[in-house]
């Protein structure tokens, strides 16, 4: 069972997940901080002045915080946006060192050619 867990544990996939994770959760906190600290108040500035974080309704004892529930929303459609540009700024350069990789592909040996073409002329004879 312990052979299974370091097998399990040691694959590439979960050291990778695990460093997304902590770098996921760093970047969900600088996005955090520039909402809160730069964003919301220059629209409060924009919106001359209006805090939508304070925005409540009293019924009886308790409050009705729907300005925060409508902050979260903002904060998160910032988020997913920020985090869906660096993931698609990512898989671009992906895609262009993909693209890289299979323009610098090996020129095919002149052995290997000629094996190909015995190769092939051997299924042609066979099926002859």
């Amino acid at each position: 069972m312990w052979n299974d867990f370091k097998a399990f544990a040691f694959k590439g996939n979960i050291f990778d997940l695990a460093i997304a994770v902590v770098i996921g959760a760093a970047f969900g906190k600088i996005v955090s901080s520039f909402v809160e600290n730069i964003l919301t108040p220059l629209l409060g500035i924009l919106m001359t002045g209006i805090d939508v974080s304070g925005l409540k309704i009293q019924v009886g004892d308790a409050e009705i915080l729907y300005g925060v529930f409508i902050q979260s929303i903002i904060d998160f459609l910032i988020i997913a946006g920020a985090i869906f540009l660096a993931i698609r700024l990512l898989m671009k350069f992906k895609r262009k060192e993909e693209e890289n990789v299979e323009k610098e592909a090996p020129p095919v040996d002149v052995k290997e050619q000629l094996l190909e073409e015995i190769r092939d002329l051997l299924k042609e004879q066979k099926t002859n």
